[in-house]
């Protein structure tokens, strides 16, 4: 079967020329001032519906305090114990959850664009993301330790590793023997990545992939250094070949067919891998318009113009759709990840595996406490006591409809209000 890159359809292609321009244009300015109250004092949040975040049903009326940026304590309104002269926020109506962690973006090299993308990330609701494998040099080691306002955190896998590709990306390392896939992962090890992140992939034949025998090696050289590895991949084979090489998670679905009975017995003797399915464009006409949030009014239009209905691209999500449908069914655990730089693909991945055949709910899970665990990010993932206070509320409930949300109120990092107004101010000039 022909391999396509997903990539490259319309909408996803001009994202990315526009979503550069925009870095440029609007650069990252940071807010001096935050909107509302906030909460590095005592503040009690009242009366919104409360998604958990780890699947179980949510708190109706619910209660939470926020201290020093962090969860201290949640409940329903009228149980909990708070000081008379806490600040209170009324969130009736509303719906509150975790932020989302996004397992997989490519951030930028640059500095200014860096914060850029993670501010844009933060305006969609992620709490914190992770860069995926094209991070040479510092910045992004230098970025993951500082606390940049109203952005998301960010986490680096440094270089990743994969077969010679001559034209198309120098960041990774190149493998072409044991010697330099046990090398690199020292290097990354004494880099302390947050994941190991490997290609196995022909690029449609254009390249050789790496071997079982190269892959095996990271993953054994990883392992020994306590460092998980993620694998982007294409083809089935590669997948069952990955996983009996004890790879820990994969940061695509499988898209050159339908999965068989085999993998899905291979996943299950190996019950901690974790899929990110990463879905392409379900290939079907979209309203964009509320891309007007965050980009100018020319992008949206153009956007919208490349939003058209494509049979062949429904054909190739539909390949994807089914086999996450069916691993999801079979317990198989799911994460979230976008692929790209492009923040406003949160919430359009999220809707897309809604389609896939997930609930609402469970695709919030896989967004948050699934996220987060795959991270190793202890304090994030689920509104729970002693966890950072990264959430979101929303004006409407995503567990009715997942496009709610769209409809972000205020995003909430370590307990300060994002200057949502303020971000989309300078990114579309109004």
């Amino acid at each position: 079967m022909r391999r396509i890159n997903f990539e490259s359809h319309p909408v996803r292609f001009v994202a990315s020329l526009f979503s550069i321009a925009l870095i440029l244009a609007a650069g990252c300015s940071t807010p001096e001032t935050v909107e509302g109250p906030q909460a590095t004092a005592m503040t009690v949040f009242e009366g919104a519906r409360l998604i958990v975040g780890d699947g179980s049903e949510p708190i109706e009326d619910s209660a939470f305090i926020v201290e020093d940026g962090r969860f201290t304590a949640v409940g329903q309104k009228g149980q909990l114990d708070a000081p008379a002269g806490a600040t209170r926020v009324d969130l009736t109506g509303k719906t509150v959850m975790p932020a989302i962690i996004d397992t997989h973006k490519h951030l930028s090299p640059t500095r200014e664009e860096t914060v850029d993308q993670l501010q844009h990330l933060a305006y969609y609701g992620v709490g914190a993301a992770i860069s995926l494998g094209l991070d040479a040099g510092d910045l992004a080691f230098q970025v993951r330790e500082e606390r940049i306002p109203d952005a998301a955190r960010s986490l680096s896998a440094g270089r990743g590793l994969t077969a010679p590709e001559p034209g198309r990306s120098e960041a990774p390392y190149w493998i072409t023997s044991e010697e330099e896939a046990r090398t690199a992962i020292q290097e990354l090890a004494a880099r302390k990545v947050d994941l190991v992140k490997i290609w196995v992939d022909d690029r449609n034949g254009q390249y050789e992939k790496l071997s079982p025998a190269l892959y095996g090696a990271i993953i054994d050289e990883a392992h020994q250094h306590d460092l998980r590895v993620t694998a982007h991949i294409f083809a089935l084979e590669d997948a069952k070949g990955l996983l009996r090489a004890g790879v820990d998670a994969f940061a695509h679905g499988i898209r050159d067919r339908d999965i068989d009975d085999e993998i899905i017995e291979l996943f299950k003797e190996r019950p901690n891998v974790v899929l990110v399915p990463n879905l392409p464009d379900q290939g079907v006409a979209m309203d964009l318009s509320w891309l007007s949030e965050t980009l100018p009014a020319e992008e949206v239009q153009r956007l919208q113009e490349a939003s058209t209905d494509r049979p062949a691209v429904q054909e190739r999500f539909g390949i994807q759709a089914r086999n996450l449908a069916r691993l999801h069914a079979e317990g198989i655990r799911i994460a979230f990840g976008t692929d790209g730089g492009t923040a406003w693909r949160v919430p359009i991945e999220l809707e897309d595996m809604v389609a896939a055949g997930m609930s609402p709910a469970e695709v919030i899970t896989a967004a948050t406490r699934n996220s987060a665990e795959l991270l190793q990010l202890a304090d994030l993932g689920t509104v729970e006591a002693d966890k950072s206070a990264d959430f979101i509320v929303l004006d409407a409930n995503p567990l009715e409809d997942i496009t709610n949300m769209r409809q972000i109120a205020d995003v909430y990092l370590r307990g300060e209000k994002v200057d949502r107004a303020g971000l989309r101010a300078g990114w579309t000039g109004q």
